[in-house]
């Protein structure tokens, strides 16, 4: 059976126009003093109590922020640049040009600036934004395991769950199991609604056969946050092991009407992805 792709945390600055392609959270820099948040991708970034960033570097990136959401990518990488420019140390702006490359599809290129923003803010945030690109490169998901340990290490970083969820996604990816279970858990006691582990929950339980288990986990990710095309695919399949094919259908119907562009040729009704 094919595995569903996962989302994470990602702190966010750039709040995902990314928002349905992944499930890891990144968290953004709230620019207020400048630290952003998101959920189903939710990524972070933050000059934080740092102090360093200008407020013009900071305008930048929230102009950026806005055209990014929108999907004007030209708009956001100059705005993106432009704070850069301002302050080389912004890690609202380093963030932001991390999300414009990865958007555009260079990921070696956003994996430098999520690793320059960890480097100039070794914060919660910067740890887990980079973790989690590094999860999405083919081979790297162990290794993504050391950045969000360094996020749980920060007493300062104010989401955990995020970084805990999006540890048991990556080492689930990565085939380790145990260490998925835990992680996954321990973000469960943590934020019982964690949309991440949640998801990862259902999966898990799904690829074992205990399809009541699925459903129950698939359920409450469904109430913890707004449905994505893997969420509702997923649901649709464990309500096909379980023999209510009612229930399938309008999983299915919910995912054309939701998700047209991500219905393909199977969309659930033979219980695979």
């Amino acid at each position: 059976m094919a595995r569903l792709a996962r989302p994470l945390i990602l702190s966010a600055l750039v709040l995902f126009a990314a928002g349905a392609c992944s499930r890891l959270s990144f968290v953004r820099p709230d620019l207020s003093d400048v630290d952003y948040t998101q959920v189903a991708p939710d990524y972070q970034a933050s000059d934080g109590d740092r102090g360093q960033s200008s407020s013009r570097a900071l305008l930048a990136a929230r102009e950026g922020q806005q055209a990014l959401a929108e999907g004007r990518l030209d708009d956001a990488e100059a705005a993106a640049r432009k704070a850069i420019r301002f302050d080389d140390h912004s890690v609202a702006g380093l963030t932001l040009m991390a999300a414009v490359e990865s958007r555009r599809g260079r990921e070696s290129s956003a994996g430098d600036y999520y690793r320059k923003a960890a480097e100039v803010y070794p914060r919660g945030t910067s740890f887990n934004n980079y973790g989690i690109w590094m999860c999405r490169q083919a081979g790297r998901e162990g290794e993504s395991l050391d950045w969000f340990n360094r996020a749980l290490a920060d007493p300062g970083y104010a989401t955990p769950s995020f970084a805990m969820a999006n540890a048991g996604a990556c080492a689930d990816k990565a085939g380790m199991s145990a260490r998925a279970g835990q992680y996954l858990e321990a973000a469960l006691k943590v934020d019982p609604a964690n949309p991440v582990a949640l998801g990862v929950m259902a999966e898990r339980e799904f690829r074992a056969g205990r399809a009541f288990q699925a459903r129950a986990f698939s359920e409450r990710r469904l109430a913890a946050a707004p449905a994505d095309p893997q969420a509702l695919m997923l649901a649709s399949q464990i309500e096909r092991q379980l023999g209510d094919n009612a229930a399938a259908d309008r999983y299915v119907q919910r995912l054309r009407a939701e998700f047209p562009a991500a219905v393909g040729s199977d969309t659930g009704e033979s219980g695979t992805p």
